[in-house]
């Protein structure tokens, strides 16, 4: 789609879905609403009525205002509303208690394991819950509205009672592995028990679901993969496991089983609709049309891959994937690969690297970027219809964007703005499933300051049990020692 059929659509007060009778609870108003809808419309002067969770319909705001006077507007004025945006791969355990003290310049899989590893193998239920309600308020004050929680080692019930208390909506796995002595490795039969457990604690349909969740990479046997897609299929949920970031996997395929990952997970009947794979840079041609033919979703996070010099501006294809019509959605990954949960940034990244890999500036650019953060985005997490955009009936999962010098004056086209323009800092109020998460750039629904410090005592204590000693590169000097 062109930006040329991005204009403002027709006049909103012509929604015919909307009940006259209907009395919103909330109104939610901008001077462009992204609908994100099929002809991606965007309204002009608009307002979005919200009730019982959902959305009522699209009007006029000056005509939302006058009808229901009572009613608490957001936005406004010099504001944008979108739907929220859809992180698909974010790690919500132990990691964010030790943010920002794994080097950058580390070899290819030392930030694993001499860092996440020890990390996982000795956070607790309460560093668990801590970290994830940390990592979601940080999320949601940036526009996330749905999380895939991308492998909680332990304690995927704590997770879960992180994001219910935040307000987001996502799903949750507990890892699984067995082919490798590690945290919580165990064989296939055991591994997918615990699955099963996770799945009926919570089903399919909740603002927080269980998903299916292997680690993934060279670390799941043949039998555990197909017995885990199984199950994800059988139990209507998902399947997601990380592969191929970095040219190990194809290479421990390739000798393990004389094909690449995904040709032979297709073999194994592995793959299809359900399965969300994180990663996938380095996929050849064969594996692309595996994965277009399969329905195959993938997760792509590009700050990680930079961060991890994984060589994704040499192979990765998921710009290509996307036009191509594969089901691709982006994500924030952890604190070894991302360090910030931003999904405007790495939307602007994903476009960026898109255009420069093929120095060809006509091809993928803003709007692409944004589709991949709200309805394609929910389509590849298997919440199409329900998610992604602002249409009567979706579940009110709403973001108002605006009120900063950034936004002075407006752009003449509000996704530019978004994407190239604005970031997370841009996120005024969130609504999620019809409740207001975040006001005023500020959560709702967690005090943060409240639990800052014992987030730092529970950091250094992590730490300290799992053997690790942070050094900074530079010196830390007092200034009474400095010389």
């Amino acid at each position: 789609m062109t930006s040329a059929d991005r204009s403002a659509g027709p006049p909103p007060e012509s929604n015919p879905a909307l009940d006259p009778d209907s009395i919103p609870e909330l109104i939610i108003a901008g001077d462009h609403v992204l609908t994100m809808d099929p002809a991606r419309t965007i309204l002009v002067d608009a307002a979005v009525l919200v009730a019982g969770g959902a959305i009522l319909g699209v009007v006029d705001a000056a005509a939302a205002r006058a009808r229901f006077p009572g009613v608490e507007v957001l936005g406004g004025p010099g504001h944008v509303v979108t739907p929220g945006f859809v992180n698909a791969h974010q790690h919500l355990t132990g990691d964010r208690l030790v943010r920002c003290s794994i080097p950058d310049d580390l070899a290819p899989g030392e930030s694993i394991f001499s860092w996440a590893v020890p990390v996982h193998a000795h956070h607790s239920g309460d560093d668990d819950e801590l970290s994830a309600t940390l990592a979601c308020v940080e999320a949601v004050t940036h526009g996330v509205t749905t999380t895939v929680e991308a492998g909680t080692v332990a304690h995927p019930e704590r997770v879960a009672a992180a994001m219910a208390a935040v307000g987001m909506r996502g799903g949750v796995g507990t890892w699984g592995w067995d082919v490798e002595d590690g945290p919580y490795a165990a064989p296939a039969a055991e591994v997918i028990d615990r699955q099963s457990a996770l799945l009926d604690g919570l089903p399919p349909g909740g603002l927080v679901s269980g998903w299916v969740t292997l680690v993934g990479h060279d670390l799941m046997s043949d039998e555990l993969v197909t017995a885990a897609s199984a199950l994800a299929r059988d139990r209507g949920t998902n399947l997601t496991f990380h592969l191929s970031p970095s040219a190990s996997d194809p290479a421990a395929y390739l000798a393990r089983t004389g094909r690449r990952p995904l040709v032979h997970l297709e073999q194994l009947g592995a793959l299809g609709p359900h399965v969300l794979v994180a990663h996938a840079v380095h996929v050849d041609d064969e594996e692309l049309e595996v994965l277009l033919r399969t329905g195959t979703a993938v997760a792509a996070c590009p700050w990680a891959y930079l961060r991890l010099g994984q060589g994704v501006t040499a192979a990765g294809r998921h710009a290509e994937l996307a036009t191509r019509g594969g089901r691709v959605a982006l994500g924030c990954d952890s604190e070894n690969a991302g360090d910030l949960v931003d999904p405007l940034r790495a939307a602007a990244l994903f476009a960026g690297l898109a255009k420069d890999t093929r120095a060809d500036p006509t091809w993928f650019g803003a709007h692409d970027a944004l589709d991949l953060l709200t309805v394609r985005g929910a389509e590849a997490v298997g919440l199409a219809g329900t998610v992604g955009t602002i249409e009567t009936g979706q579940r009110a999962d709403l973001l108002v964007h605006g009120g900063g010098p950034n936004w002075v004056p407006p752009g003449s086209d509000p996704v530019l703005q978004l994407v190239w323009g604005s970031d997370g800092r841009s996120v005024r109020d969130v609504v999620i499933d019809g409740r207001v998460v975040v006001r005023d750039g500020r959560c709702d629904t967690v005090d943060v300051d409240a639990v800052a410090p014992e987030a730092v005592r529970a950091g250094r204590r992590l730490l300290e049990r799992a053997g690790l000693r942070p050094i900074p590169k530079w010196p830390l000097v007092r200034p009474s020692d400095h010389c």
